[in-house]
């Protein structure tokens, strides 16, 4: 059975899952780079951008994970680019280049409509104006049976969260403290919702958390 999941996605100790002050300069905000330090060894990032090496272990086990079986994926707005208000073009296309390491289906949440954007590698962006719900039913027909993963930033988590959508969730919290920025679970009552924890794995560079929906929750 697909799930809806979150995965790798990077917290401070404080709880921020980007820093303050987000632009085309700082996209994680100020400090945000820190969060995802644990990412930057890894084996598999190291082969996402096209190079060779780099470290085995949790870590890395991890981010494989966040990986497999995914057959489309929901992003924020914020998480596709640093523009806001009405598209003034179609230039910008991503953070990521012209190959981004999606590789399927993403559905990028907007209140502004744009045409679907068709990219190297076999990822395509479409920007979906009505709603999480409607991203979804997107998602989980172009997956075709796969899993769809939660991309964010903070917000949209929040959102998918709060509606009892998000099936299981991988936070690996990093040793940062940020301060301000976008908070992922101020408010949100978990347990209330229907999760639990399932795995807590500390390395020297995170500690990875999964949460679960339990069985039957709604």
């Amino acid at each position: 059975m697909s799930k809806v999941r979150v995965h790798a996605f990077s917290l401070s100790i404080d709880g921020y899952g980007a820093g303050p002050k987000q632009d085309i300069d700082n996209p994680l905000g100020i400090g945000g780079l820190g969060l995802h330090s644990w990412i930057f060894e890894t084996r598999t990032f190291q082969e996402m951008i096209g190079k060779n090496g780099g470290a085995t272990g949790t870590d890395d086990d991890f981010m494989k994970r966040g990986f497999a079986n995914i057959g489309a994926s929901i992003l924020g707005r914020n998480m596709f680019g640093p523009i806001r208000g009405p598209w003034p073009n179609d230039e910008w296309k991503g953070w990521w280049g012209k190959n981004p390491p999606f590789h399927s289906d993403v559905f990028v949440l907007t209140h502004h409509a744009r045409p679907s954007e068709k990219m190297e590698g076999g990822t395509t962006f479409h920007f979906v104006t009505d709603g999480i719900h409607a991203a979804l039913e997107r998602a989980k027909k172009a997956a075709d049976g796969k899993d769809v993963r939660i991309g964010g930033g903070a917000e949209t988590i929040r959102q998918y969260l709060q509606a009892g959508l998000i099936d299981e969730m991988h936070l690996a919290i990093s040793p940062v403290l940020l301060g301000s920025g976008e908070h992922l679970l101020y408010g949100i009552d978990l347990p209330a919702l229907g999760y639990k924890c399932t795995e807590n794995v500390p390395t020297s560079a995170a500690t990875h958390v999964v949460i679960s929906k339990r069985p039957g929750a709604n």
